[in-house]
């Protein structure tokens, strides 16, 4: 029973001694590379980036044999959260884990089945690389692990910080921007006031004007005027009439000519609006019958109407003239091709004398 009790004793004694040189034959080491958030590129310089990778690199180097003899896999995990949703935290995990492993496959000459890939929707947005290797190769002092805790902590702590900076820039820009689309919006609000209070357009843009009444034209009765426009309100206008036509071997005849000056008072918010005092003056020879007139007529009146802005440089005047006309002349037949006196005859008129539907052609 001695015997037994001295022997466990001893393979107790001999397990003690053995067991944590076993257990330190191999350890885990770990390599973090970090990604922008929401990205999945893998920049290099970046964020300690390069530092990491040298050291990976330098450790698949030491480990290579073995690595491609398949002993040694190189277990590559790709984390993202910061998508909308898990099947596209995993898609950019899985895509930043296939770019760190084409770096490893591209830089250290090693091959895809020399790896074990896996994805994770959570934690943060990086890619681990973990090696087991012999402690030999990977043994670290305290004071090295302290080291390598202390230069992740700053890591972290400067990643946050960009991290916050750059929030706080995205908060600056938005609010430049909406204090930008404010200050348009008020802007804009202004020059819709300035041209609220801005007076309304008015036809009196123009000093000098051509004048044409249609309604004489539409007689065969060639008709041309002109108006000055003294202020918005006050314009002196003339109009004048001529036409000379005869047929059936001149025994028919329709000629005159007028001369009609008019000043004018516009009224209204547009100058729209217009009344005036008309003088009219001209000679007349009408043979549309057996008996013709030949004569002068004289008189005037007062006027009305309105000028319908078309466009900028044109104008309609719609007007229509109330008064007097006298109206002296001859009376006369055609015999033989000669014109023969057979009377006098004086007429008054008291109604319209005159109405138009002008063209107003603005010059200047």
């Amino acid at each position: 029973m001695s015997r037994k009790i001295t022997f466990l004793t001893l393979f107790l004694w001999l397990m003690t001694l053995t067991f944590p040189v076993i257990a330190q034959q191999k350890a885990d080491t770990t390599y973090t590379f970090r990604f922008v958030t929401q990205k999945d590129m893998f920049y290099v310089p970046w964020n300690g980036n390069d530092t990491e990778l040298a050291r990976l690199l330098e450790c698949i180097e030491n480990n290579k044999a073995i690595i491609l003899d398949g002993k040694m896999p190189l277990l590559v995990d790709g984390y993202c959260n910061s998508q909308s949703s898990e099947a596209e935290n995993l898609a950019t995990a899985k895509i930043r884990a296939n770019r760190v492993k084409s770096e490893l496959i591209t830089r250290a000459e090693i091959k895809e089945e020399n790896f074990i890939t896996r994805n994770h929707a959570t934690e943060g947005d990086f890619v681990t690389v973990r090696l087991t290797v012999p402690v030999k190769e990977t043994a670290v002092t305290d004071a090295d692990a302290e080291a390598r805790r202390k230069a992740e902590a700053e890591r972290l702590a400067a990643e946050k910080r960009a991290e916050q900076e750059r929030l706080a820039e995205e908060q600056r820009k938005a609010e430049e921007a909406r204090f930008a689309a404010e200050k348009a919006k008020a802007e804009k609000a202004a020059h819709q006031n300035k041209l609220t209070d801005m007076p309304l357009e008015t036809p009196t843009d123009y000093h000098f004007s051509l004048r044409a009444n249609l309604l004489r034209w539409a007689t065969l009765t060639p008709d041309l005027g002109v108006e000055w426009r003294i202020c918005p309100s006050w314009g002196i206008a003339v109009n004048g009439s001529w036409t000379s036509w005869s047929w059936s071997d001149k025994d028919r005849r329709y000629a005159l000519w007028e001369v009609a000056p008019e000043v004018r008072y516009y009224m209204g918010e547009k100058k729209a609006w217009h009344l005036g005092a008309m003088f009219k003056a001209g000679q007349f020879n009408y043979k549309l019958s057996e008996t013709g007139k030949q004569g002068d007529l004289m008189g005037g009146g007062i006027t009305a109407g309105y000028q319908l802005r078309l466009n900028k440089a044109l104008d309609l005047d719609f007007n229509l003239g109330l008064g007097y006309l006298n109206a002296d002349f001859e009376k006369y037949e055609v015999i033989d091709g000669v014109r023969v006196r057979c009377g006098n005859e004086t007429k008054n008129w008291c109604g319209p004398i005159n109405a138009g539907v002008t063209l107003v052609w603005k010059l200047f």
